[in-house]
C-alpha cells in the first residue's frame, strides 16, 4: 500500500523539539483506519436509521512507542503543506487529569493549541474508561493523516479509530470491531465535544474495500457488507465548503429531530419523567426510542399534524419540558424546524432499506435510475431540514444536468450535511462526465473539488503491525487483529 510506505518514511523522519520522536531499538506499534464516503442513511443515524457507508481510499496512521522517559508526546504531521502540531505532558497529568471523559474534556480542550490531541489523546481515555487500562510508562505517539479534514469524510473518526487501535496494541487490549467503533464515538462526543452518530467510527473500524457496509444505528448493529454492483460506480466531490459535525446547522437539526419525537411520544401518551431542565426519559415500548421505527404510513395518517413545521426553543421548553437527547441542547432563542427534521430519519429509513435491497439485487445498472431518485430525495430531504448549502446543491444539480444519457443517476448531500461532500452515483464509464461537473464548478465558484474515488479496508481488517527498523528498512515482527 503505497501510503504505508509513505508513513513509514514520515517515521523515520519524525522529530519533536528538534530529536528524534521514536528510539529505532525500541518496538513500535502501526495502524492504520479510513474515512468514509456516506451514500444513504447520514444525517439520520443519531435517530436509528440504516445508514450506507463506503470506506474510502485516503486513511489515517497512527505510530506508538513506549518510552522510558513519565512523559507522554502526541506529534501530528502534516501530510499536505501545513504546521506539524505537538503536545507533551507528563504521565502524572494524563493520569490525574485525562483518564475520565469529563477529564480529558477538559484536558485537552483547555485551549485551541491543544484541542486537536484530544481526537489521539482521547483513545488513551476510552482505553481507561472502556477497558480499565491506564498506563504506567510514557508513550511517544505520531499521527499523520491522509483524510482532509473538514470535507465531510470523517477525518476525525479515521483518527480516533487508528489511535486506539494503536494504543490497544500496546496494551495488549483485544478490541471487538464494534465496540472499538463505540469508545471511539463516545471520544468524538465526550472528549472532543462534537455530537455525532456512530456510523463514522464504526465504518472507520469495520469497513470492507469495495464494499458499502450497511449498519443499522440501533445503536450500532452490523449487516453483511455488499459490493458495489458491476457496472456501477460511486464518488465524492467536494464543494469546498468546510463540514463540522459540531456547527449550529447540525446541532439544531438533530435537536429539532428530538423535539419532534418529544411532541410524537406526547401525543401518542408515552410515560415521561423529567430529569433536569431539558431533558426527559421516555418509556417507548412502541418505537424502542427511536423515530427511523416509526412506520411511515402512521405518521403520515396520525402524527405528522402534530408537529409544528417550526418553533422556537423558548415555546417547545415550556410546552414540553425537554429532549431525550443528552448530546444537544435545545435553545431558548434558537428557531427549529422540527416538522422537517423528524420526518427525515421516518422516511430515510425507507429510502436506504430500498437502496440497499435493490443493490443487492443482482440488478445492477437496471436499478441505477431508481437508485439515483432515492439519493435526490434524501438530498431534498436534507435541503428541508436547513442542512444544505449553495456549494453542495450546485454541484447535485451539475450531476443532475450531466444526467442519464453521460452516466450519472443521481447525487446528494453526505453525513452531517452543510457543506462537505457530494456522493454521486453513476456507470464506472463515466468519469468524463465527473470531470466535467469538477471543471464547471470549479469554473464557477474558483474551487478545485477534490475528488474522491477510490475504497480501502477498516482498521479491524488492516490490523496493527508490531515492529522495528532496521537501520533504514522497517521490519514486521507480528500482526494484531
Amino acid at each position: 500500500m503505497a501510503d504505508g510506505e509513505e508513513f513509514l518514511s514520515v517515521i523515520g523522519r519524525a522529530s519533536f523539539s528538534g530529536r528524534p520522536l521514536f528510539d529505532r531499538a525500541r518496538p513500535l506499534w502501526l495502524s492504520r483506519a479510513p474515512g468514509r464516503l456516506d451514500i444513504m442513511g447520514g444525517f439520520g443515524d443519531y435517530s436509528g436509521s440504516l445508514v450506507l457507508e463506503m470506506p474510502i481510499a485516503e486513511a489515517a496512521f497512527v505510530a506508538v512507542q513506549r518510552s522510558s522517559a513519565p512523559r507522554v508526546r502526541l506529534l501530528s504531521v502534516a501530510a499536505e503543506a501545513g504546521p506539524d502540531r505537538a503536545l507533551e505532558f507528563s504521565l502524572d497529568e494524563l493520569q490525574t487529569k485525562g483518564l475520565t471523559w469529563a477529564g480529558a474534556r477538559d484536558f485537552f480542550g483547555r485551549d485551541r493549541t491543544s484541542a486537536w490531541a484530544g481526537y489521539v489523546g482521547g483513545a488513551l481515555t476510552a482505553l481507561a474508561e472502556d477497558y480499565a487500562v491506564r498506563p504506567s510508562s510514557g508513550l511517544d505517539v505520531l499521527l499523520w493523516s491522509r483524510v482532509p479534514e473538514g470535507k465531510g469524510v470523517s477525518s476525525s473518526a479515521a483518527i480516533e479509530v487508528a489511535a486506539l487501535y494503536a494504543l490497544a496494541a500496546v496494551f495488549d487490549v483485544p478490541l471487538d470491531t464494534v465496540g472499538a467503533a463505540l469508545s471511539c464515538q463516545r471520544v468524538e462526543n465526550l472528549v472532543v465535544g462534537a455530537p455525532c452518530g456512530v456510523m463514522d467510527q464504526m465504518t472507520s473500524s469495520c469497513g470492507i474495500a469495495r464494499q458499502l457496509l450497511p449498519i443499522s444505528c440501533q445503536p450500532a448493529k452490523l449487516e453483511p457488507g455488499f459490493a458495489i454492483p458491476e457496472g456501477l460506480a460511486l464518488w465524492g466531490i467536494d464543494s469546498g465548503i468546510r463540514h463540522q459535525v459540531s456547527g449550529a446547522d447540525y446541532h439544531d437539526g438533530r435537536a429539532a429531530a428530538f423535539m419532534g419525537y418529544r411532541i410524537i411520544a406526547e401525543r401518542l401518551s408515552m410515560p415521561t419523567e423529567v430529569l433536569a431542565p431539558g431533558r426527559v426519559r421516555i418509556q417507548d415500548d412502541l418505537f424502542g426510542g427511536y423515530l427511523a421505527n416509526v412506520p411511515p404510513e402512521r405518521f403520515l395518517s396520525e402524527l405528522c399534524a402534530a408537529l409544528p413545521e417550526r418553533m422556537t426553543g423558548r415555546e417547545f421548553l415550556e410546552r414540553h419540558g425537554g429532549i431525550t437527547d443528552v448530546l444537544t441542547e435545545v435553545q431558548p432563542t434558537s428557531t427549529y424546524r422540527v416538522r422537517a427534521a423528524t420526518s427525515h430519519p421516518v422516511f430515510e429509513q425507507c429510502r436506504a432499506s430500498e437502496f440497499r435491497d435493490r443493490m443487492q439485487g443482482g440488478q445492477g445498472v437496471a436499478e441505477a435510475e431508481r437508485l439515483g431518485a432515492l439519493m435526490r430525495a434524501a438530498h431534498e430531504s436534507y435541503t428541508a431540514c436547513g442542512l444544505s448549502s449553495t456549494g453542495t446543491d450546485r454541484l447535485v444539480q451539475l450531476v443532475a444536468e450531466e444526467g442519464q444519457q453521460a452516466g450519472l443517476f443521481g447525487a446528494k448531500i453526505t453525513g452531517g450535511g452543510s457543506g462537505g461532500t457530494v456522493a454521486v452515483l453513476g456507470l464506472s464509464s463515466a468519469e468524463a462526465a465527473v470531470e466535467r461537473v469538477v471543471r464547471r464548478y470549479a469554473t464557477e465558484t474558483g474551487h478545485a473539488p477534490y475528488v474522491f474515488t477510490g475504497s480501502s479496508s477498516g482498521a479491524a481488517a488492516f490490523g496493527v503491525l508490531g515492529g522495528r527498523f532496521d537501520g533504514e528498512r522497517w521490519r514486521t515482527e507480528g500482526k494484531t487483529k
